[in-house]
């Protein structure tokens, strides 16, 4: 997969296998590259912000922004990632979830005054309304998210 296509990592239901997918072929039926079995087609992926894109991304959002500051470095920040992919697809349209990475981004990351990782924040009209620090369970996220979402 040549380029900077997005991708989705993909689990196969039936072999087990990790499939990585690509996001923009949305039309066609992926399938396993092992057992050739059908997969799940890829849904909604979190959007890269940036210090460069937060304005038009964030700021410009008409829904509610769930922003996930990360580093890849960061073990926790590892762990929770699966749970923000699955809320993006799960909450899509209802929530704009995106990603920001800390170290590329410091600017941001200081305007927050973002001091541990993972840190979740929820933000309407570019606006910190909530906040969640370190690795969360997908229920603890959700609590904090519901009060923010039509």
């Amino acid at each position: 997969m040549g380029g900077t296509a997005p991708t989705q990592v993909i689990k196969c239901q039936k072999c087990g296998t990790a499939n990585r997918v690509r996001t923009t072929k949305a039309s066609m039926q992926p399938v396993c590259g092992d057992c050739k079995a059908p997969l799940p087609s890829p849904g909604p992926a979190p959007v890269v912000v940036t210090d460069a894109n937060f304005a038009k991304t964030v700021e410009g959002s008409r829904l509610p922004v769930l922003l996930d500051m990360w580093a890849a470095w960061c073990g926790p920040c590892r762990i929770v990632a699966p749970t923000i992919e699955a809320l993006a697809k799960e909450l899509a349209g209802k929530i704009l979830v995106g990603k920001l990475d800390v170290d590329a981004n410091q600017l941001t990351a200081a305007r927050f005054r973002v001091q541990s990782i993972p840190t979740l924040l929820i933000l309407k009209n570019g606006n910190e309304v909530g906040r969640i620090v370190g690795a969360q369970s997908r229920e603890a996220i959700l609590s904090q998210l519901r009060p923010h979402i039509s």
